[in-house]
């Protein structure tokens, strides 16, 4: 039962609040039903004393409820034996009155016993949907505070490890750890940006944009500026989303560090499209080149590194080579089924 054609039926029987309403109603209704039989008499062969009284019980029971629907049941069928029936004006019970009479009855319990039903059964379809929807809406929340708290456990935690660094005399390990927590403080807020408020997973199309933004603002470095081109039709599970937005993370810092690092200002453009069998992450800046002899299969950088693995992850291969026009370009290359 959906629409707007399920919901007027949950209203149903109207006037539960003032029941003197619906039993007002199956009297009028009953009273339209004689004067229908007496203006159409003419028109009906004898023997239809019931005619015009069905409806009103039916529309009595349906729209307002067992109570007016047997009120009118019984005024409907008292107009009949009384105006419609021989002998006429008499309550009189002979056989064939007695007949039609037992029909009369057996029908409308039968109308009314099914309305009746129905009713009963569409009222506790709308109670048990109203608690599948406070069920959903507390499942939402749930999880919705799940992940804000896992997000925030992990970026203190990052945030942790970056003041741990003050105490630390060597500079490798001091570094080792501002690494850490600032990867870290990257996957929480992967993570804070992973599901939507109903808790299905986003897409790459929208979470690519606002982690770029973030990342370059708390980057330091205001005159460097990104685009993002994600093709909308990419569909990535969340296992798989997690590691092509840290892949992403970790390209743009190493942009920002190296490419930019005797630059005010800088360029990068992350593209991602998808082919048959493959979808290929490009990540362009206009910043310094990397060495003619660079390799980034034998790179020892942490960053670089941590890239290759999480190719590897996902089924495909990562790779950082010059442009022509100058600047690098990072290349991600996976199968869309990773994940």
């Amino acid at each position: 039962m959906n629409g707007y054609t399920g919901r007027l039926l949950e209203r149903l029987p109207l006037a539960r609040a003032h029941r003197w309403q619906g039993y007002s109603a199956a009297i009028l209704l009953s009273l339209i039903g004689l004067v229908t039989r007496w203006a159409l008499a003419g028109s009906f062969p004898p023997g239809f004393p019931f005619l015009t009284f069905f409806p009103a019980v039916v529309l009595s029971g349906f729209l307002f409820g067992r109570g007016p629907g047997i009120l009118s049941a019984v005024l409907c069928g008292a107009f009949a034996w009384y105006f419609f029936i021989p002998p006429e004006m008499s309550f009189a019970l002979e056989s064939g009155a007695a007949i039609a009479m037992g029909f009369y009855v057996g029908v409308v319990a039968v109308d009314l016993l099914l309305i009746d039903w129905m009713q009963r059964g569409t009222a506790q379809l709308r109670v048990e949907r109203e608690r599948c929807e406070k069920l959903a809406q507390r499942s939402h929340l749930l999880f919705s505070e799940l992940q804000h708290r896992v997000s925030n456990n992990l970026q203190m935690v990052g945030a942790v490890l970056t003041l741990q660094q003050r105490s630390v005399a060597d500079p490798a390990a001091r570094q080792a750890l501002v690494d850490a927590g600032a990867k870290l403080q990257t996957i929480g807020r992967i993570q804070r940006q992973l599901y939507d408020h109903s808790g299905d997973p986003q897409t790459l199309e929208r979470i690519l944009p606002d982690l770029v933004d973030d990342l370059l603002a708390t980057s330091g470095r205001p005159g460097v500026t990104a685009t993002v081109e994600v093709d909308s039709a990419i569909k990535l599970p969340p296992d798989s989303i997690i590691p092509v937005a840290l892949i992403v993370a970790e390209t743009i810092a190493n942009a920002v560090e190296h490419g930019f690092a005797e630059r005010e200002i800088g360029r990068i453009e992350v593209r991602m499209c998808v082919s048959v069998g493959s979808v290929t992450l490009t990540i362009a800046n206009d910043g310094a080149s990397p060495p003619a002899d660079f390799s980034a299969a034998a790179a020892t950088s942490l960053g670089l590194r941590i890239s290759r693995t999480l190719a590897d992850q996902l089924g495909g291969s990562f790779d950082l080579t010059p442009r022509d026009e100058g600047g690098a370009v990072a290349t991600l290359r996976f199968p869309p089924t990773a994940g």
